[in-house]
């Protein structure tokens, strides 16, 4: 993997997509895989499809791309079935494993449940400990399969799958968008806070969920509407209908699906995630003006940034750099050398654009340093005479605990070192942070408020009080007496 250029970006752990078919025509593993590839921006660590064929589940998933798992042959050879769910996955730490890959099937007592999750649990770890200490046996680290445990139980005594999940929903805590099928119903499910997105959409007369829009119309279907935090829909043959005994809390969207996560195309909770970019960009020129010759955009999120810098500004824009779009998630670094030159195998600027000019240069966040640090350093070898390096986001100093994978402050380099200290670390002319009331301005006409803890510490719903790894999953000690 490109670890030195991915590794420095942050990361959302997952999308989720679902497809209820009202129409015989209708493919729904087709549609779920069109569905799964306009999403492969929120993981490409795996991927899965699971398919309901009249009751019987089938599911394929596999550690890769969604063109790597899904061939044609293996398109093909799944049962076409009237519902399907699908997942994409990244994993905040650890390496990769398949058992970690969704959707989860699960067959009880009152029948199959698959699922698709997309958050992160504040309270995972006390839940797991719950049903380990009740006898449940866990395949897999992810909290998808947490969510499923605490579901079933309810469903046990619920009269239907959605009252199950409703009260399910009462135990669990933190940012979770989900996507449920039974052997008759696919159920749509979103936290209370609405950290993440989710949405729904009609195909025909058929009906679709999505992490994001983008999915729905890359699918060939319409954007609808969002879901809303708290609420839970429910397809089945008789049409669509809610549950909101969850909604009405005060809803906490994390703004980096704004700045980074989502892509540029979707409509997030009633804002452009592209007009969204450019509004960071014109707020960075209005709160950090420089002199200079050329705005650039560090692809891909920033260049949206870029480019509302350069409107606001006046400042000439310019393609910086050609990102070379060949080198996939697997490419090979066979010695330090290639490893260290990671950034110039990813991307390569265009020496036309910065030589002999003061550059800004526009990124949409700065987490740990590394990767900027080499981009800058690419500037200057291409005859930049200055680099005032901004980013379209503020500092991140504190760990999330909602589906970003900022596990701690150690590696923030904005966390351990002042202003000054991070313009020399990173070699640039001068350096500057959007401020986090400008973030919390970029989404316009977003219906929710906007969660931004990993700038300012202040945490919408409690950070976990344990860790979430199990013991299963350290290595052994000396002192191990088992």
């Amino acid at each position: 993997m490109i670890h030195d250029y991915l590794d420095d970006k942050l990361h959302d752990e997952c999308g989720v997509f679902g497809v209820y078919r009202r129409d015989d025509e209708l493919d729904v593993v087709s549609t779920a895989y069109y569905g799964l590839y306009a999403l492969q921006h929120r993981g490409q660590e795996s991927c899965g499809i699971a398919v309901n064929n009249d009751g019987v589940f089938y599911k394929r998933r596999e550690l890769g791309l969604v063109n790597e798992v899904f061939t044609k042959e293996v398109l093909e050879a799944m049962p076409r079935g009237y519902m399907s769910i699908g997942h994409c996955r990244y994993g905040s730490s650890g390496k990769p494993v398949r058992a970690d890959s969704q959707p989860f099937v699960i067959r009880h007592i009152k029948g199959p449940m698959a699922i698709a999750h997309n958050g992160s649990l504040t309270n995972a770890a006390e839940l797991r400990a719950e049903s380990e200490l009740a006898g449940g046996i866990f395949h897999s680290t992810s909290d998808a399969e947490v969510i499923a445990y605490a579901i079933t139980k309810e469903r046990l005594t619920a009269d239907s799958i959605e009252e199950a999940v409703d009260r399910a929903m009462d135990r669990l805590a933190g940012a979770y968008s989900l996507v449920i099928m039974s052997p008759r119903k696919l159920i749509a499910v979103r936290d209370p806070m609405g950290f993440r997105p989710l949405c729904i959409g009609h195909l025909g007369n058929s009906d679709i969920i999505a992490s994001e829009s983008c999915a729905i119309t890359a699918a060939g279907g319409e954007f609808v509407r969002d879901v809303e935090p708290g609420e839970i829909v429910i397809f089945d043959e008789n049409g669509c209908r809610s549950i909101r005994t969850h909604c009405g809390k005060k809803a906490s969207l994390c703004v980096f699906e704004y700045v980074y996560i989502a892509r540029p195309d979707s409509v997030v909770d009633g804002a452009s995630v592209h007009r969204a970019r450019r509004r960071a960009g014109a707020m960075l020129a209005l709160e950090h003006p420089v002199q200079a010759d050329v705005v650039v955009g560090v692809p891909d999120s920033g260049l949206d940034a870029a480019l509302g810098y350069s409107q606001q500004s006046g400042i000439p824009y310019g393609i910086g750099f050609l990102k070379n779009k060949y080198i996939g998630r697997t490419f090979i670094q066979p010695n330090q050398k290639l490893r260290e030159n990671t950034v110039h195998i990813k991307l390569n600027p265009i020496a036309d654009t910065v030589s002999g000019k003061r550059v800004v240069l526009v990124d949409d966040s700065i987490v740990r340093g590394t990767t900027s640090r080499q981009i800058v350093q690419m500037l200057r070898e291409a005859g930049a005479t200055e680099v005032h390096l901004l980013s379209s986001a503020p500092e991140f100093l504190y760990p999330c605990y909602f589906g970003v994978d900022i596990a701690s402050r150690d590696s923030l380099i904005a966390a351990n070192h002042s202003l000054e200290e991070m313009r020399e670390i990173l070699g640039v002319d001068s350096l500057g942070f959007l401020s986090v009331d400008g973030a919390k301005k970029i989404p316009e006409g977003c219906n929710l408020d906007v969660c931004t803890a990993c700038f300012t510490g202040e945490y919408p719903v409690a950070p976990p009080q344990c860790p979430k790894n199990s013991k299963f999953d350290q290595t052994l000690s000396k002192n191990t007496n088992d």
